[in-house]
């Protein structure tokens, strides 16, 4: 079993970008493209807090998704999820409860992406490709 989950490993990372990736992606698009509809950001203004975060999502949903400065996207993303979280959802008596105040994906995400930031994009990437030349 070591020797399959050792030659996996590197793949699994680079599921781990892709996916996490194409999420944070979809919060961008729901906000700033109106797709998938999210009645929450039907009047959503680009220059509000969630307009600047779905731009962010956006930008580095697809540079995830690709692989490309992968690790620089990863440690934004992390930062981006870490403060929708301490901006909201932590407050009050629920700052240390993410189950009751709403933010375990964003903690979720937070630590994810910061994992890849340190881990790098694994070998499915355009990063790794770049590396090699």
């Amino acid at each position: 079993m070591s020797a399959l989950t050792s030659s996996w490993t590197p793949r699994i990372l680079s599921l781990l970008r892709i996916v996490t990736g194409y999420l944070l992606l979809t919060h961008g698009t729901a906000k700033i493209l109106g797709f998938p509809k999210v009645d929450m950001f039907a009047n959503l203004q680009i220059s509000s807090i969630y307009g600047i975060a779905g731009i962010l999502e956006l930008v580095l949903g697809v540079l995830l998704v690709i692989g490309l400065f992968s690790r620089f996207a990863a440690f934004i993303a992390s930062g981006l999820c870490a403060f929708a979280y301490f901006i909201g959802h932590a407050s009050g008596s629920t700052f240390a409860t993410p189950i009751l105040n709403g933010g375990e994906a964003a903690v979720l995400f937070c630590f994810a992406f910061l994992y890849l930031a340190f881990a790098g994009p694994g070998p499915w990437s355009i990063d790794a490709g770049r590396d090699k030349a």
